[in-house]
């Protein structure tokens, strides 16, 4: 009888366990039901998320949207998710430190990162290159119209020969180009309706020319190169469904239109007629500054509401490099000679800087600039400690007190300065700042420059700077933070926002 009882139990507790909900399509995962349902599904994308995540509340109704979608094809492929902030077990097992984190698990294996646009369509075919054939295949006329009129931007791959070298080639490329749908046929009716006399690649797309036609070297980086060139429009307005596309692209060379789009229209044509001379070099961007999610990026370069409309270039290398031009004409000869003048070396980069303020030294925390900070920092007479902050960031706010406190520490110390520098609007050759706050320690009689990543104390840092920038410096754990959560650490430039 107990036996019994205990076996009713414990099949009780199994199948309450293994019960899984669904929400709009998605199914709803937790700690008592994760590994069952990974186990028992081919497979499964998960979204770590958390309740008041701005960036999460975004994905959810594309999220559904493609759910919907792949129910409707009999996809195998389940959408689930995980509310990270409760089931807080399964979140650390994966690694999860920011939020949204989406994962990829395939027959219960290991997972593998989400890589690709935040829209329903980028997952939808993210999802498809992930469980199916890199390229699919078109065995009719009726098949690549139905193909063709599914997406914004596809690829077709003619080959007569599927086994042969160039095919090999194309689906190879097809492989690593999660993003874009992309088949292929051998199909003469499909040959003949896109007027194809021989073996290509044509890229199709419901904007601009309308369709490009490969003519490079059968390779799979050649094909690659041809995709990832032509399937933004000349001119992509800046978005936060075209982020992932404009910054996972192979182009970093960016120059960006800074503009009111509902009285732009004009100018956006102008800056579009340039743009053409410079495919697969430099991508061009407009920003409506009226939106105010696009209100950090104009910070970042620095633009006060008078000088917009402007343009700015940048160069997203490790020092994301700024160019602003000379003229502010944004007529089309002006913004070609401009982009030219930079693909030529021709320009210098431009550092921002505000003016050095009257009473920049009447508090002990002093003030600097980008025109002051040679003439402080840098003085070997006086050991200098820098925070380099931004005005919206949470953990520079928390900071900003105990910073006051060690300022007036060593108020009377005349061979000590402590300062900071907004360094959203302004930047120097010498330091180049990737997260905030970041803290910097110039030593007296010495060219070194010290990282402190210590603790955020008043006692850690006062042992700092009496011991000279020789002790307490410590290392910090670095995590990525993927919202505006002050829990996590230091706040990144805003160089996905763009």
């Amino acid at each position: 009888m107990k036996l019994s009882v205990v076996l009713t139990l414990s099949l009780v507790a199994f199948a309450t366990s293994a019960e899984v909900t669904e929400e709009d399509g998605v199914y709803v995962l937790t700690t008592g039901n994760f590994d069952d349902f990974i186990k028992e599904n081919p497979f499964v994308l998960v979204e770590f998320y958390a309740p008041w995540c701005g960036h999460c509340k975004a994905l959810t109704p594309e999220y559904i949207k493609a759910a919907k979608t792949l129910k409707e094809d009999e996809s195998t492929v389940k959408l689930a998710k995980v509310d990270a902030t409760v089931e807080g077990d399964v979140a650390s097992k994966f690694g999860v430190r920011g939020y949204p984190t989406i994962k990829f698990f395939r027959d219960g294996g290991e997972p593998v990162d989400y890589a690709a646009g935040r829209q329903a369509a980028d997952i939808v075919n993210w999802l498809k290159k992930k469980t199916g054939p890199p390229a699919q295949e078109l065995k009719s006329t009726d098949d690549a119209k139905a193909f063709v009129e599914k997406e914004d931007v596809v690829v077709i791959g003619f080959f007569k020969d599927l086994e042969g070298e160039a095919a090999v080639a194309f689906t190879k490329a097809a492989a690593g180009i999660d993003d874009i749908p992309i088949a292929v046929t051998s199909d003469d009716a499909v040959f003949k309706e896109y007027k194809m006399d021989k073996d290509g690649i044509i890229l199709l797309k419901k904007f601009d020319e309308g369709r490009n036609d490969f003519d490079g070297e059968s390779t799979s980086e050649a094909i690659t190169k041809f995709v990832r060139d032509n399937q933004l429009p000349l001119v992509v307005e800046f978005t936060q469904e075209s982020a992932q596309k404009i910054f996972g692209g192979e182009v970093k060379n960016h120059i960006l239109l800074f503009l009111k789009k509902e009285s732009g229209e004009e100018t956006i044509d102008k800056f579009k007629a340039a743009a053409g001379d410079f495919k697969g070099k430099v991508l061009f961007i407009y920003l409506d500054t009226d939106n105010e999610e696009n209100g950090r990026i104009t910070e970042f370069f620095g633009l006060k509401e008078e000088e917009i409309p402007a343009v700015r270039l940048i160069q997203l290398t490790e020092d994301m490099a700024k160019y602003k031009p000379e003229s502010t004409d944004l007529d089309t000869e002006t913004i070609r000679k401009f982009v030219q003048d930079f693909m030529d070396g021709k320009l210098k980069v431009h550092l921002m800087s505000e003016e050095i303020a009257d009473d920049w030294d009447a508090k002990p925390v002093k003030i600097l600039v980008g025109k002051n900070f040679k003439e402080v920092a840098l003085d070997k007479s006086k050991a200098v400690f820098v925070e380099f902050y931004a005005p919206w960031c949470g953990h520079c706010k928390q900071l900003s007190p105990i910073w006051d406190e060690l300022a007036e520490k060593f108020a009377d110390k005349d061979d000590i300065v402590v300062a900071k520098m907004d360094s959203t609007a302004n930047e120097i050759e010498e330091v180049k700042v990737q997260s905030f706050p970041t803290l910097k320690y110039f030593p007296k009689d010495s060219d070194e420059v010290i990282d402190y990543n210590g603790e955020r104390t008043l006692e850690a840092m006062t042992k700092f700077l009496e011991s000279g920038g020789k002790e307490g410096a410590g290392a910090t754990e670095e995590e990525d933070v993927d919202d505006d959560d002050d829990e996590g650490e230091d706040e990144d430039l805003p160089r996905d926002e763009l």
